[in-house]
């Protein structure tokens, strides 16, 4: 073992119409805008020089082909646990639509109906930290803002619903690590969206 902390970069896909919208947006197979192919590449270079051991995305289009622009589609596997959150019967709704029904509903506490719960998408996330940290080395995540929010929470030991704290902009960097050793979880790096165009 090295002694340097391995890191997990996490890569939020690009922009989406549907993003931009503000439609939830689980399994639905949304293409990226041209502002979100063009901050792909940007991306792409913000990574340049980096060596990762492994590189998962997403099976959904709006990853692989953020990775694809990235300049990691020919190294990167596609793992299921990788999905964004399955909204179920929220899938395309605004939340102000969904508040109009249940004005007291949070997507990090209730879950959707027909969908899945926080402790589902949780499990999902568990399965992707205990596979990057069996690498220790860099490991490079392409996925979705919900389930990138919960994989942070779970990697830092807490409920897969504190993820609501971590807000995430399209195409934004984040890094994962550690402090002083494996057994402190830490955020090194959070929604860096410098390389980001207007």
């Amino acid at each position: 073992m090295s002694g340097v902390l391995p890191l997990v970069y996490l890569a939020r896909h690009g922009e989406t119409a549907w993003s931009l919208s503000g439609q939830h947006t689980g399994l639905s197979d949304i293409p990226l805008t041209e502002r979100g192919e063009f901050n792909a590449h940007s991306l792409g270079r913000r990574l340049q020089g980096i060596t990762f051991a492994k590189v998962l995305t997403s099976p959904l289009k709006r990853a692989v082909r953020t990775c694809e622009l990235a300049g990691f589609g020919a190294k990167a596997e596609t793992d299921k646990d990788l999905l964004e959150w399955n909204y179920g019967e929220y899938e395309g709704r605004r939340t102000k639509e969904i508040h109009e029904q249940r004005p007291d509903w949070q997507l990090f506490r209730d879950g959707c109906p027909g969908g899945e719960s926080p402790d589902e998408v949780g499990a999902r996330a568990d399965r992707i930290v205990a596979r990057v940290r069996s690498v220790w080395e860099n490991v490079l995540l392409f996925s979705s803002g919900h389930f990138l929010r919960v994989l942070t929470a779970r990697w830092l030991g807490l409920d897969a619903g504190a993820g609501k704290y971590f807000v995430l902009e399209t195409a934004s960097l984040s890094i994962l690590g550690y402090e002083h050793n494996a057994l402190e979880p830490a955020i090194r790096l959070w929604n860096d969206a410098r390389h980001v165009g207007n």
